[in-house]
């Protein structure tokens, strides 16, 4: 029996209080809350297992090792990759994507395309733009519906023998949107193009299965899953990341060094040159661990429970508009509210102690899209509760009596 009351428990800080109200955390989109388990790992890594990883002969640089490419292991496992070494640990799914795009930047020709939409987040659009210019490639643009979905038709348009990559991402940040990957994946490789799914938003939400999927690469982070910030995961497919250049020179990556001559490691070496945030990366396996206990998809039906329940409500607010309502959609909900500007709302519902996030949310395009210069956002997580949503909904409308 799925119980938030009883998960909240394992997470100390939503006994905060926040202006003297009981802290109310709606802004999971952003970040999410740690579990203990992550917590004390991390204390516990600097407490008494410290050491560099890969280098060391000793007893703490073996075990910091060990509980290291346990991590990976346990990665591998939970989006069901091929090879434990086709998981590249990275910064974040920003790393990750800057990652991709500089080492697509040194194979890309002039005229070749790469795709994106209106809808991504700026770490998934600037990478690219960055790479275009640098490559002389062309880069595409899939518009979206004034509901906030992918315009199908015109990817199916845009795709041809000229595309390289396809970067798009599988849950929108601002609009909570479900793209339909699956799809996605097969259009773009009927063309023989690669693709890069985006799933900051995603792999806490839903389950990830990489090779049912097909897809040749897939990047998340650790702290949008209850672990630590500062990690990061990018999949490849393992012949795709063995054709890649590296992204950093450094220690950790190279095979062989001379003055005038380097030769690279193999995987997943290759891509992470330098010491990690290794207390992180060995923090994130109690993360996952807690997901897959409780289990992903009762975590997703609760929080689209959380979606259904709020929508509802928020929808009976006079002057409340709710954007992105797309069909298929995660716990995010965008909303605007006639004269009242985002950033105050944000403020007097902090004075509640309700945490939610305004503006545009790295997703400027979007907003333009919209009309809007930005918007107020609900995200949940598997720890938000009813009365939670019921107390909000109450500050949203003491904070729009208070503005009016």
């Amino acid at each position: 029996m799925y119980s938030a009351e009883s998960i909240r428990k394992s997470f100390p800080i939503l006994d905060s209080e926040v202006n003297q109200h009981k802290l109310v955390y709606l802004d999971n989109a952003a970040t999410t809350q740690k579990h203990q388990s992550v917590i004390d790992a991390v204390s516990q890594f600097y407490e008494k297992e410290n050491s560099n990883i890969h280098r060391g002969v000793h007893y703490l640089s073996q075990l910091s090792t060990n509980k290291f490419e346990q991590t990976r292991e346990c990665v591998k496992d939970f989006i069901n990759a091929q090879h434990t070494h086709e998981v590249i640990f990275t910064k974040g799914t920003t790393d990750s994507i800057n990652l991709l795009a500089f080492s697509y930047s040194k194979i890309l020709k002039k005229g070749d395309e790469v795709i994106v939409s209106e809808m991504e987040h700026h770490s998934n659009l600037v990478p690219w733009q960055m790479c275009c210019d640098y490559s002389q490639a062309i880069l595409k643009v899939i518009p979206i519906t004034s509901a906030g979905e992918l315009d199908m038709g015109c990817l199916k348009k845009e795709l041809n023998k000229k595309t390289k990559l396809v970067a798009l991402t599988h849950i929108s940040n601002s609009l909570g949107t479900i793209n339909p990957i699956e799809k996605i994946i097969e259009l773009t490789h009927q063309t023989d193009a690669k693709i890069l799914i985006d799933g900051a938003q995603a792999a806490a939400h839903v389950n990830v299965d990489v090779q049912k999927l097909d897809v040749d690469f897939y990047c998340f982070s650790a702290h949008k899953l209850y672990g630590p910030t500062g990690v990061g995961v990018l999949y490849g497919k393992e012949e795709l990341l063995n054709m890649l250049p590296p992204y950093q020179g450094g220690g950790e990556m190279i095979k062989d060094v001379s003055i005038h001559k380097t030769t690279y490691a193999s995987l997943p070496h290759k891509f992470e040159a330098g010491t990690p945030n290794i207390a992180g990366v060995i923090a994130f396996k109690k993360a996952i661990e807690f997901i897959e206990e409780i289990g992903v998809e009762n975590m997703k039906d609760h929080e689209d429970s959380l979606l259904k329940y709020t929508t509802l409500k928020l929808k009976n607010i006079a002057g409340l508009s709710i954007i992105g309502t797309a069909a298929e959609k995660s716990g995010i909900i965008s909303f605007i509210i006639s004269d009242i500007h985002h950033y105050d709302l944000g403020l007097i519902l902090d004075k509640l102690g309700v945490a939610i996030r305004t503006g545009h949310h790295c997703t400027q395009p979007v907003m333009k899209k919209m009309n809007i210069s930005g918007t107020s956002r609900i995200s949940f997580a598997c720890y938000n509760t009813k009365n939670e949503v019921d107390y909000t909904v109450d500050s949203i409308k003491k904070a729009i009596k208070m503005l009016s």
